[in-house]
């Protein structure tokens, strides 16, 4: 394909995303024509009875308690010209804030539209309300996004029967480009293209929040029906502990519930949240404080990605000016939450995994019939204490490689016992049958004050600063990107080499505790990270040795202790007594990422010499730079 062959490095593991410049109207039109072949073959669901995907809110119920404007109606929502007995696919189509997303979607909505499918365009919204209102109809979806990347890149997602696809789909989706002087035939049935008010793609989005919460949290029987405002308020009144009444008048339903005793601070960092926050968080939370809620796709403040420690500078100030009890702060599309507690501090991720991790398993439904232990599931980066903690709730925990999209995978199994999946990038995605599984930063934050606010009476320690002090004391560098270093041989990547070089000083050491007359004797027999035979000494035939410089056994002893853990599912990963590494290939960018933890200082400085000194082998200015990363 020699038309886009400049194209074909925006295809990642995740999804679609590269610079601007590539974005060409013929590769846009081209693209559009491959999920138009995509979505006409994916198999037909007729969802008219699937209502797992609203997460135990059934939609009948919901279209009769809401008989106002936003009503949730599948009549007002189908365009008149779809006819469900052709099983005909439809898809939702969403667009971030971002400068040109508008017009992509608006180009791909059109293309599908010409090859029969029936469109429904939502228009600016987050990633995850695309994803939820996709799972309202088949689970079909698009969304033109860049995420947290910076103002100069674009985007794409997309679902197909309510899934993101694998990086092996989203290779085979460019393998159907078609270059502009290929004719591209249309189906002779045209589709239609419909939108949805603005109005009701959001209250039909909070409405469905708001009522699992409403069942999480049940706080009185007649806060689910319409009374007078006047009523609702008194008896709501009457509720005592964390909730206390909402100040202003209730006219509604929706105004029925107390509202949680909690100053909030936002910052949208003027992504795709900034229409959409307020309102949510507002039907919940006593007063919310709201930062950069403009929507802006030049982000004038910077990317809009909370895990960059300088865009958090603002939340921290804010938070401790109006004595807030938390900042939250969402990226470009709504599927990434970081946190800030009371003073000001921004809560490890770790430590916020942990606790929305607890939330799910505490408010997940038992099934009395199995005896299966639910599962927790996080990404390689994260802390070594997590483990252990996960194991205290009672989950069994389970380390995955990095990526969202790679844990709903791992979730939409039918045989899945994971309940919660997070990473260290902010992605949270709960899986406890309530809600959607997908990374909602919104839902996500919720979930954590309602958590929060639901203490035991007898646990003294309430506010966000004091539970997280409470956990196990970790020193850690951020997730840091590295230069990828020049390769030894063309053949294996740098990862791939120091994969090779744990495995086999691992080896070697199982080996020498197996035959302990032996160790002795090889306490300076050489190990040469560059060769893959299975013992190497002076009395080998291998020449690698001269070719490479090389340790001895006893060297291989203090890099990986006996316990020392490896792990090479993404990268590799060691976990020592006292902390942890890992050093593993990006998939959203041309870097290494890194990052390092320990017990304490000292310890993490250990872990960054062990490290270091496995990588000098290969490459010596790898190793400074390791040993240069500072701690948070």
């Amino acid at each position: 394909m020699p038309s886009f062959a400049a194209q074909q490095s925006l295809f990642r593991a995740y999804d679609i995303r590269g610079p601007r410049q590539h974005f060409t109207t013929d590769f846009i039109q081209a693209l559009g024509h491959a999920f138009a072949h995509l979505y006409q073959t994916a198999e037909y669901r007729d969802t008219s009875a699937d209502i797992d995907a609203l997460a135990n809110v059934e939609r009948s119920n919901i279209s009769q308690s809401n008989t106002d404007q936003h009503s949730i109606n599948q009549q007002h929502i189908l365009p008149n010209t779809i006819n469900n007995t052709n099983k005909q696919s439809i898809v939702v189509i969403g667009y971030d804030v971002r400068c040109s997303s508008d017009d992509i979607a608006h180009t791909l909505a059109t293309i599908l539209a010409q090859h029969g499918l029936h469109v429904i365009q939502l228009g600016l919204v987050t990633t995850p309300m695309m994803a939820y209102w996709a799972a309202q109809y088949q689970g079909h979806g698009i969304m033109v996004t860049a995420s947290h990347s910076a103002k100069n890149i674009l985007g794409i997602k997309w679902l197909v029967n309510h899934q993101s696809p694998s990086c092996a789909e989203i290779q085979a989706l460019y393998q159907q480009l078609a270059p502009p002087d290929t004719p591209l035939a249309l189906t002779a049935a045209i589709g239609s293209m419909g939108h949805l008010p603005t109005e009701q793609v959001s209250h039909g989005y909070i409405d469905a929040i708001y009522h699992v919460f409403i069942q999480l949290y049940p706080l009185h029987p007649i806060s689910l029906y319409p009374i007078s405002g006047e009523q609702a308020c008194d008896k709501a009144s009457h509720h005592h502990g964390q909730y206390s009444a909402a100040q202003q008048p209730c006219s509604d339903w929706r105004h029925a519930a107390p509202k949680l005793e909690l100053t909030v601070v936002i910052d949208c960092m003027h992504g795709a949240t900034s229409h959409i926050a307020q309102p949510l968080f507002q039907r919940f939370c006593q007063s919310v404080i709201m930062l950069n809620n403009t929507a802006d796709g030049h982000f004038p403040l910077g990317n809009p990605d909370p895990t960059e420690p300088s865009r958090l500078k603002q939340l921290q100030q804010a938070v401790t000016t109006h004595k807030a009890d938390i900042g939250l702060a969402f990226d470009g599309d709504g599927d990434r939450l970081m946190v800030v507690d009371e003073n000001g501090k921004t809560v490890m991720p770790d430590h916020l995994l942990y606790l929305l991790a607890k939330s799910a398993l505490c408010d997940s439904a038992p099934n009395p019939a199995s005896t299966a232990v639910p599962q927790v599931l996080f990404d390689i980066k994260c802390s070594h204490h997590l483990p252990a903690l996960l194991a205290e709730l009672g989950a069994e925990p389970i380390v995955s490689r990095t990526g969202s999209s790679l844990m709903r995978q791992q979730m939409q199994h039918t045989d899945s016992r994971i309940v919660f999946a997070g990473e260290l990038s902010g992605h949270f995605i709960f899986n406890d049958k309530h809600f959607i599984a997908y990374d909602d930063a919104m839902y996500a934050a919720l979930r954590l004050l309602h958590g929060l606010a639901a203490q035991p009476d007898d646990v003294t320690q309430t506010s966000l600063a004091a539970i997280t002090q409470s956990l196990p004391t970790l020193v850690s560098t951020a997730d840091h990107y590295l230069p990828i270093p020049y390769a030894l041989t063309r053949e294996r990547s740098i990862v791939t080499q120091l994969q090779v070089f744990c495995q086999y000083i691992q080896q070697l050491m199982d080996a020498a505790r197996e035959q302990s007359d032996i160790a002795d004797s090889q306490e300076d027999c050489l190990v040469n990270p560059a060769c893959s035979h299975a013992v190497v000494n002076e009395r080998s035939s291998c020449n690698c040795i001269a070719q490479q410089p090389a340790i001895t056994l006893a060297q291989a002893r203090q890099l990986l202790p006996i316990g020392t853990r490896l792990s090479c599912i993404d990268g590799v990963r060691l976990d020592f007594a006292h902390g942890f590494g890992v050093l593993r290939q990006s998939n959203t960018s041309h870097h290494l990422t890194a990052r390092f933890a320990g017990d304490s200082l000292d310890d993490l400085k250990e872990v960054q010499n062990r490290f270091a000194a496995l990588c000098r082998p290969f490459d010596q200015r790898l190793a400074e730079q390791i040993i240069a990363i500072a701690a948070e």
